[in-house]
């Protein structure tokens, strides 16, 4: 329902810049229903694989994804600013999008293995801080501090479920905030986008332009909107309308209503995904399950919190909704996966009604 939502949004907020950079109002629904269509294919196939699997790929998974991302900082496109595009002809990919789930599966098999020694300082919380480290810079160098915020979130959300201490818990989020107020001050452009959360209104036509934009797009919208392509926000008013901003043009043509469904569907998700992590029957399931769910929830939370001027703005794409063929075909196989993990659980519950054991064939595979 979010995809398909999002693809009707897409079309909406997309023709008008279609028009004015590629003469062509259908050029980015294109290009975004065949990043669905793979997206599907993708979920389909991750939801009929056996998750247990992704332990063996999961250190496979990680060095192809450095590689990517080593490659991108060599030979990347360069876009308002950043590097963070692999471009082969005519499609662009983003490698960013594909390492959050990468760094989730390698995590999982990680944590699962470390035991017991996860609490210690040298066998836990050392070789965690290295690897998180690690992926952080190489992202920050694109530079894409959205993708590396929600990627910290993920991985120390996954830390604290594996069982984590109190003390390393307090440990990550002093040393989280001192790197989170280091790289504010270090880039001109992002205390900008805080000037612009706390005091809008003192710059309408600077700093303040997307925040004031996106509120009065969202105020246009009232309860029920203008209607389905009648938003004028779209018309150059509302920055990457099409992307970052679609959740305000989505509001002022459908108003509160539509907005409020989305987040109640964001919200099923997110309960559904963490009762699949609960009910996960492994370790490594109930990590992996976690992550995905932190992941979509979290940069759901992002970009509609900095919409909506809850929090400031990250520029980060609403899973599922927001324009881009990379983003939306990893969160859909990423939803593959956990479909997988759900599916795998409820075979298994079926099983140990039908025979009254817990052991399965698949499950004596995976615990030796």
């Amino acid at each position: 329902m979010l995809t398909i939502t999002g693809l009707v949004a897409v079309y909406s907020a997309s023709f008008v810049i279609g028009l004015a950079q590629f003469s062509d109002s259908h050029h980015f629904i294109i290009r975004q229903a065949m990043w669905a269509v793979l997206g599907a294919v993708l979920l389909l196939a991750a939801m009929r694989f056996d998750y247990h699997l992704l332990r063996r790929l999961a250190v496979p998974f990680m060095a192809l994804t450095l590689m990517l991302l080593l490659f991108t900082l060599i030979v990347g496109t360069e876009a308002g600013g950043a590097q963070r595009w692999l471009t082969f002809g005519g499609l662009s990919l983003q490698p960013a999008e594909f390492t959050k789930l990468s760094i989730i599966v390698y995590l999982a098999a990680w944590l699962n293995s470390r035991g017991d020694n996860l609490r210690s300082f040298e066998q836990g919380l050392l070789p965690f801080i290295v690897i998180i480290s690690a992926i952080g810079l190489l992202l920050m160098l694109q530079p894409d501090l959205g993708t590396t915020g929600i990627i910290i979130v993920i991985t120390i959300t996954m830390f604290w479920a594996a069982g984590a201490t109190f003390l390393q818990m307090s440990a990550l989020f002093l040393s989280g905030g001192i790197a989170a107020v280091s790289l504010t001050l270090i880039e001109g452009y992002r205390l900008d986008r805080l000037s612009a959360f706390v005091n809008a209104e003192s710059d309408p036509l600077g700093n303040g332009f997307q925040t004031l934009q996106a509120m009065i797009a969202l105020g246009n919208g009232g309860p029920t909107g203008l209607g389905l392509g009648a938003s004028r926000g779209k018309f150059f008013y509302v920055p990457e309308s099409h992307t970052d901003g679609i959740f305000a043009i989505l509001g002022e043509e459908l108003g509160l209503v539509a907005t409020s469904a989305v987040v109640i569907l964001f919200v099923t998700l997110m309960l559904k995904g963490y009762q699949i992590a609960r009910r996960a029957p492994d370790q490594f399931g109930f990590l992996l399950a976690t992550g995905i769910t932190t992941w979509i929830a979290a940069q759901a939370f992002l970009n509609i919190g900095g919409i909506t001027r809850v929090i400031p703005l990250t520029g980060v794409p609403l899973p599922f909704l927001s324009y881009g063929g990379s983003a939306l075909a990893a969160v859909l196989l990423a939803a593959g996966v956990l479909a997988s993990i759900s599916r795998y659980t409820e075979q298994r519950e079926a099983a140990r009604e039908r025979t009254g054991t817990d052991r399965e064939p698949s499950e004596g595979r995976d615990a030796s």
